[in-house]
Order: C-alpha cells, then sequence, then structure tokens
C-alpha cells in the first residue's frame, strides 16, 4: 500500500510541472468519517477513525506544497483540512458549497496548489465544475476515500480520481 501512495505522490506532484505555464491544481476529498450516534446533529466532529483519516490525508500530501487549503463550514470538514492546513502553515479558508467555482474563487485560486474538503453530495460536483463536464458522480455516504485531483492550464483540463484508504 506504500508504494501505491507513494507511486501516486510521485504523479501528483508531476501533474504540476507543466512547462511555463500557469496551473492551478485541485485536490478535493470529502470529510472523514463522522460521529453518527446523533442523528439530529447537523454539525457532528470526526470520529475516532475519522481523526485518524485526516492526520492520514495529510501524510498522503506530504509532497504536495499547498497554496491554500479550503472547507465548507461545518466541524467535520474543518477537522479533516485542519492537519494537512497546518502542515502546509496555512488557515482553513471557508467556501460557500452553494457558490462553488464561482469567479471570486477561481480568481482567489488561479495559478495554485489547492486542496478543496466537502462532503458526499458536493466534492464529485465541485469536481465537474471545474472540469466543465459532469464525469463524477454523487458518493456513497460511507465513501471517505475518493481523491479527485484537477489540473487546469490555459488550454487543457486534466483530472484523475484515487482510493485512498
Amino acid at each position: 500500500m506504500k508504494k501505491i501512495v507513494c507511486l501516486a505522490i510521485i504523479i501528483l506532484s508531476s501533474l504540476s510541472t507543466f512547462a511555463q505555464e500557469e496551473v492551478t491544481t485541485y485536490y478535493f476529498i470529502r470529510h472523514a468519517e463522522k460521529v453518527r450516534t446523533d442523528k439530529a446533529n447537523r454539525n457532528p466532529d470526526l470520529n475516532i477513525k475519522g481523526l485518524k483519516r485526516a492526520k492520514k490525508w495529510s501524510e498522503v500530501f506530504t509532497n504536495v506544497k499547498f497554496n491554500a487549503v479550503y472547507s465548507t463550514d461545518y466541524n467535520r470538514t474543518k477537522q479533516t483540512a485542519k492537519p494537512t492546513a497546518d502542515a502546509n502553515g496555512l488557515p482553513v479558508l471557508l467556501y460557500n458549497p452553494r457558490k462553488m467555482y464561482d469567479e471570486a474563487f477561481q480568481a482567489n485560486t488561479k495559478g495554485k496548489t489547492v486542496l478543496v474538503v466537502g462532503h458526499s453530495n458536493t466534492t464529485p460536483f465541485f469536481a465537474n465544475m471545474v472540469i466543465g463536464n459532469a464525469v463524477y458522480k454523487q458518493i456513497d455516504d460511507s465513501n471517505n476515500s475518493n481523491l479527485y485531483i484537477v489540473t487546469v492550464t490555459k488550454d487543457k483540463k486534466t483530472h484523475s480520481l484515487l482510493k485512498i484508504d
């Protein structure tokens, strides 16, 4: 498994080395596992497994130098984003999932490497908005392992989906 993660990191790092072009690379993940004991709680924290996964994400991204880390304004997404933001010396910036990939977000992230933490019903759609095509479908509520990578240059958009367990 470590070989796969190392290979993935090498691939991820190489995606951002396009020759002399302004490159924007987005890494999209869903928040890690959340506490599910209180169905009425619309803003739960991460559970123990989720806290471990959030830390693991920061380890997966060790060789990626992020310029910005974004999260929705929910405990579980902010807690998932925090270890990676901390590892990069960055704050967790908030985005509105109802205004994904609007002009302001595009301007603020252009030419940068960005982590975006969202939800099962927003993460694949956010990636699709950047791609400009409905490539990815909504993921199951139990899926916390998808990593969508979208790279944007002046003339081209590339994308990939990895499973990191």
